[in-house]
């Protein structure tokens, strides 16, 4: 079955923060593995527990970013406050699996990323490798 992005995806971040934001008003979840708990930890000071404690839950089995507001709590007018140790999962927008169905792609992504259309073209072997490396989905 051929894929919709057979001929590759233009993506460039334009920095808008939209992705970090909840869209429809659920939850959405930032997942982390140790090695970033770590890395956002050494980045911001913090003692790694200390990090855990203020920042991270449990949720569905799996270490997140806390979200008391729905949005990461990372950011702070528009801008991530962790940008250069942000998790996989943020490293790779918009290039999840979930967000490469076509009908997720034309209804959530296109919509609020005005970074589609923009930049490098990504080819289809990039975008699927990045699509599977996701952390830790």
């Amino acid at each position: 079955m051929s894929k919709w992005y057979k001929d590759g995806i233009r993506f460039e971040c334009q920095g808008c923060g939209n992705c970090c934001k909840s869209s429809d008003g659920g939850e959405g979840y930032v997942y982390l593995n140790d090695d970033e708990i770590e890395g956002i930890a050494n980045y911001l000071k913090i003692d790694k527990k200390k990090f855990i404690n203020a920042y991270t839950e449990i949720k569905n089995g799996y270490r997140v970013i806390r979200d008391p507001d729905k949005d990461c709590i990372f950011l702070k007018n528009n801008k991530c406050l962790v940008y250069p140790v942000r998790p996989a999962q943020c490293k790779t927008w918009p290039f999840w699996e979930i967000a490469l169905i076509k009908k997720n792609w034309d209804k959530k992504v296109v919509p609020t990323c005005p970074g589609v259309g923009k930049g490098r073209l990504y080819t289809i072997e990039e975008i699927e490798d990045i699509s599977k490396n996701k952390s830790p989905l």
